[in-house]
C-alpha cells in the first residue's frame, strides 16, 4: 500500500484513490438494490428462491458497501476541493454511515434470524430494507451531483488544461460535407450562335468548264 497526502495523488496498489471508491461503488449499490427486490418478490410470492437470492445479495452488498465507504474515507483526503464539494461531501458521507448501518443491521438481523422469521417480521424487515435503499439512491445521487456537478476528484490543473482544450474548438470529421457545392452554370443560358457553314455543297474536277446555277 502507498498512500501519499498533498500535492501528491494519494494511491492504493497503484490506483488512485478517488478512482478506486469510484469502481467500488457501482457493485454494491447493485447488489443492494437487487436484494431488497428479491426479498420484496419473496415476501409476495413466498418462493424460497427468491429468499436464498435476496440473503446471499445482501451479504456480499453489505460487505462491498463497508469497503465502498473505507475507500471513499481515504479518498476525501486526496481530493482537492472548495466550500460546495466541502458540503456535499459531508452530507454523502453522513448518508453513506446511514445506508451502512441500515444494510448491516438488516444483514445481521437475517443471520440470526432467516430461518426463523414469520411472514410479519419477514415483512417488517421488507420495510427497513425499502428505507435503506431510498438512503442509498440518495447518497448515490449525492456522489453524482459532486462529480458531475463540480468536478470532484479533477485537479485543477487537468480542469484549467480541459478548459483550454474546450476552447480551442475542434473540427468534426466531414465537417466540410455540409458546405454548399460551387454554383453550377444554368444549363438555360442561351449558348453561343453557331458559325454559318462555309464548305460549299460540291467541288468541281480539275479543267471542267464553268457553269452558272
Amino acid at each position: 500500500m502507498l498512500l501519499l497526502h498533498g500535492d501528491a495523488v494519494a494511491t492504493f496498489l497503484g490506483f488512485e484513490l478517488v478512482r478506486l471508491h469510484a469502481m467500488l461503488n457501482d457493485l454494491p449499490a447493485a447488489l443492494l438494490i437487487v436484494a431488497v427486490a428479491f426479498e420484496a418478490l419473496h415476501v409476495f410470492t413466498k418462493r424460497e428462491g427468491f429468499r436464498y437470492a435476496s440473503f446471499w445479495t445482501l451479504m456480499a452488498g453489505t460487505i462491498g458497501a463497508a469497503v465502498a465507504v473505507l475507500s471513499g474515507l481515504q479518498a476525501e483526503e486526496s481530493i482537492e476541493h472548495g466550500t460546495a464539494i466541502h458540503e456535499l461531501m459531508e452530507r454523502h458521507e453522513t448518508l453513506a454511515f446511514i445506508t451502512l448501518g441500515v444494510f448491516a443491521v438488516l444483514a445481521g438481523w437475517r443471520l440470526l434470524r432467516e430461518r426463523k422469521m414469520g411472514i410479519l417480521e419477514r415483512r417488517v424487515a421488507l420495510i427497513v430494507a425499502l428505507v435503506g435503499a431510498g438512503v442509498l439512491y440518495t447518497t448515490g445521487k449525492l456522489g453524482g451531483e459532486m462529480v458531475f456537478q463540480h468536478a470532484a476528484g479533477i485537479s485543477t490543473d487537468v480542469m484549467e488544461h480541459e478548459i483550454q482544450n474546450r476552447e480551442a474548438g475542434h473540427e468534426h470529421e466531414g465537417a466540410d460535407a455540409g458546405v454548399a457545392p460551387a454554383a453550377m452554370p444554368d444549363s438555360t443560358v442561351d449558348a453561343p450562335a453557331a458559325e454559318p457553314d462555309t464548305v460549299p455543297d460540291h467541288v468541281d474536277p480539275p479543267g471542267a468548264p464553268p457553269h452558272t446555277h
